[in-house]
């Protein structure tokens, strides 16, 4: 299939909805956004020149011109929501997480396998330029072997009232960390704090343990007085610092500092950061493009159906330990 004749419709059109619009459009595949908010939608469709809008999500799933669909929508919905679309025969793109349970997120992944369509999770981190340049420079050893890796996200709001921090915040860090690791931790424990809104955790701190000694943990919380969105890679050779708040060559870093252990002492030996080169481009434009190239071609995503199991078995194990108060290991 040609990607200019593919027919994509947006479900959920609103904080974040709005941003994948802008992009399907700009790709000249959008036809058609759902939402309930229809004063809205209707504003995003003379925008950005889309023929239909309606209320209904329903309406697009048993609808024969529409071949893709990309959701987002409240996270408790998106399993149903991506099950319904599946199930018509619709490539599906589904904002992070996949769902909030691990054996439905296993069914959807199962479904679209067997269905031969394309289950591609809004992991968008992935896609990041500065990111790909970091994983790149990690696996090619620039760094040395891989000790551990730390992740803030932090800001002031978005404050929700239906998911936790973690959940809302925590699948991007796990994501890019996984892709670093390149499997699963086997022992995660979280702590964290609900200040505003009882059981709605507002930021948690989450350490996960790996085969062969690998840690990294992630600060995650919208209760912070500054935006801090910032992954510290350290090797036994280098460090790297992806600072996404930050502009131009101060984005990405490579650190060559030398500890010296040979004497009673450990030394430091500083040595200024040398900016690692990335790609200019928007994040989210690289992966809507990516779910397109993916449909068309019948490639796999690189955040397809499994990696965003991963992801939630993570994300499962580390609100487990939040409220048991105890580690636990990955089911």
């Amino acid at each position: 299939m040609n990607v200019q004749k593919l027919r994509l419709a947006q479900i959920g059109s609103g904080y974040w909805g709005r941003n994948l619009v802008r992009n399907f459009a700009s790709l000249g595949v959008l036809r058609a956004i759902a939402d309930v908010d229809t004063v809205s939608a209707n504003a995003l469709a003379r925008t950005y020149d889309i023929p239909r809008v309606t209320a209904d999500y329903r309406e697009i799933v048993g609808s024969d011109d529409i071949d893709a669909v990309a959701i987002a929508t409240p996270a408790e919905t998106h399993g149903r929501i991506a099950a319904a679309c599946l199930a018509a025969g619709k490539h599906v793109f589904v904002e992070k997480p996949l769902c909030l349970d691990v054996a439905e997120a296993g069914r959807l992944s199962a479904d679209a396998a067997a269905r031969g369509l394309t289950l591609m999770v809004g992991h968008v981190l992935l896609y990041h330029p500065a990111f790909v340049a970091l994983r790149a420079a990690v696996a090619a050893g620039r760094i040395g072997r891989l000790r551990y890796v730390y992740s803030n996200r932090l800001s002031l709001g978005k404050i929700r009232t239906e998911e936790n921090a973690l959940w809302s915040f925590a699948p991007h860090d796990i994501s890019m960390i996984l892709a670093l690791t390149g499997g699963l931790p086997e022992r995660v424990a979280t702590h964290g704090g609900a200040y505003l809104s009882p059981g709605i955790a507002d930021s948690t701190v989450s350490y996960l343990s790996f085969a062969g000694g690998v840690q990294a943990h992630i600060f995650v919380s919208w209760l912070h007085p500054y935006k801090d969105h910032r992954m510290v890679v350290i090797g036994s050779d280098g460090m790297i610092v992806f600072d996404d708040t930050a502009g131009g060559p101060g984005k990405l870093q490579l650190y060559r500092h030398v500890v010296n252990v040979s004497g009673p002492v450990p030394t430091v030996d500083k040595v200024p950061g040398e900016p690692l080169a990335y790609e200019a481009a928007e994040p989210l434009a690289r992966e809507c493009a990516h779910f397109l190239d993916c449909v068309t071609n019948g490639a796999t995503p690189l955040s397809d159906g499994r990696e965003g199991i991963g992801v939630l078995r993570v994300l499962d194990a580390c609100q487990r330990a939040l409220v048991a108060g105890v580690p636990q290991t990955l089911a």
